[in-house]
């Protein structure tokens, strides 16, 4: 019997906790070059904002989160608010992919140890670690390759091992899309990657870029554990970077689908991408449930399946409003739901600040403006080199020019922003006039979507690294320096 309903305790005591805890990876989403993003503009509210960020980040650690909710007590092992037998259950398989995955594995693998028969996780390249019981291994995002494919396979034999009376514990997170895939017969692992590609830059929000990707694919949707025997145990342990925290978008392989064929052909309708993706992509599409669909809840039933949600997508908001609060800024949390266009949040970020100035609302000064969710950027045919967060910024830098004591902020969680090294990117009022002294137009940049370069010349860029979280994306405005206490 499938389990319906979301343990979401673990996020609830990660988010009311995790700040000033002094638990969570040393160094885990910290700003690498923060030297360098303080050395111009305002360097006060550069330094709050980015001690902010980091609060945020470390708010959300999948990490932390694990910690206090998985435990063993002799043959009890406790998952969040449930607990499970070990004496009474039979082997114990590991298995995820994801941008947060090894750090949930690392606690899973340091709770049971030896009780873990067999274990796989895929993680992104140039996330190193080791674990002691769970075989680790990378493959690459955001854009799938041979690895991806090889991962998913290699894991499709793992579980074809389970019997019934074993525990399986899945720990799928955000990126899972591209570090693990099987894509559906007929379509080349070079048309999947064309397609993942198309759908990263048309403008889709990611429950529609999902609905394409589990109905091309033969271990989205479900299909991972359709064939698990009846009397297996799954548990989903995952941090949500969806918005609304739907589970057949975060953990995708192992949940039913929600999804149908329609919905993805209405997505590449919508977008206008029927005519530009591969025959083999939308003839799998438009051949329907007769070329093979996802899993349904039926299609599930046999599994006793439980979730637990560790980390939700608001917890970087409610970690960077309390560090804000303590710096003396009066927060506000705006929207954790922010979908749509990143320069046009950015624009609006700015003008609320202007606003803010000019009349003292909606919050008097010294404030602090926070927002989350996963903007998009579209793109019309060639563009240049930059990412969701990074246009903030921009669009943003524009917005505030010639404003004192106002600083935008806007980071991606996971570390990575778009197709480049970096997280995102902070900006000033001088932002504006610091490109124009070094030749470099934010306009032109903003409009041929090519503003990687220009912040990274100015000096804007935030870098991080990999943060072992993903959560979405964190916008940030301070507006007014807070009182020396």
């Amino acid at each position: 019997m499938t389990s319906a309903t979301i343990d979401r305790r673990a996020a609830a005591a990660t988010a009311g906790g995790a700040i000033g805890s002094g638990e969570g990876p040393a160094g885990a989403g910290a700003i690498l070059n923060r030297a360098e993003l303080l050395a111009t503009g305002n360097a006060v509210l550069r330094r709050h904002a980015l001690d902010i960020a980091e609060a945020g980040i470390a708010a959300a650690s999948p990490a932390l989160a694990a910690r206090r909710a998985i435990a063993l007590d002799g043959d009890r092992l406790r998952l969040g608010s449930r607990n499970y037998d070990l004496a009474g259950t039979g082997r114990v398989f590991v298995v995820g992919a994801g941008k947060a995955t090894f750090p949930i594995a690392e606690v899973v693998d340091a709770v049971l140890g030896r009780r873990i028969h067999k274990g796989l996780v895929v993680c992104k390249r140039g996330q190193a670690g080791h674990l002691g019981h769970i075989e680790m291994i990378v493959a690459d995002h955001p854009v799938p390759t041979a690895a991806s494919r090889e991962a998913a396979a290699r894991t499709v034999a793992l579980l074809e091992e389970v019997r019934a009376g074993d525990l399986v514990i899945a720990c799928f997170t955000g990126g899972s899309s591209s570090l693990f895939v099987a894509p559906a017969p007929g379509i080349s692992l070079d048309d999947k990657a064309e397609a993942n590609r198309a759908l990263l830059t048309c403008g889709a929000n990611i429950v529609e870029i999902n609905a394409v990707r589990k109905h091309i694919s033969t271990v989205k949707g479900g299909r991972l554990v359709r064939g698990l025997p009846a009397g297996v145990r799954l548990v989903n342990l995952t941090v949500s970077d969806v918005i609304g925290e739907r589970l057949d978008c975060i953990t995708c392989p192992s949940v039913h689908d929600t999804s149908t064929f329609e919905d993805a052909r209405a997505t590449l309708h919508k977008y206008g991408l029927w005519d530009r993706l591969p025959r083999s992509v939308t003839g799998h599409l438009r051949a329907g449930p007769a070329s093979g669909r996802s899993a349904t809840a039926d299609d599930l039933a046999h599994i006793d399946r439980d979730d637990l949600l560790l980390v939700t997508t608001d917890a970087a908001c409610v970690g960077a409003a309390e560090a804000a609060r303590r710096a003396g800024f009066t927060p506000l949390i705006l929207s954790t739901l922010f979908e749509g266009e990143s320069g046009a949040l950015g624009r609006t970020f700015g003008a609320i600040a202007r606003e803010v100035l000019a009349r003292g609302r909606p919050l008097p000064m010294p404030c602090a403006l926070i927002g989350g969710g996963e903007t998009t950027v579209t793109i019309m045919g060639a563009a240049g080199l930059g990412g969701p967060n990074q246009e903030f910024a921009a669009a943003a830098a524009l917005e505030i020019q010639g404003c004192d004591d106002v600083v935008a902020l806007g980071l991606d969680t996971d570390g990575t922003d778009g197709p480049t090294p970096h997280a995102g990117g902070l900006v000033d009022g001088s932002t504006v006039a610091t490109a124009v002294g070094r030749g470099i137009d934010l306009h032109a940049a903003l409009r041929d979507h090519d503003v990687a370069p220009a912040l990274e010349r100015s000096g804007h860029v935030i870098r991080t690294g990999n943060t072992g979280t993903n959560v979405n994306d964190l916008k940030l405005v301070l507006v007014g320096r807070p009182r020396p206490a």
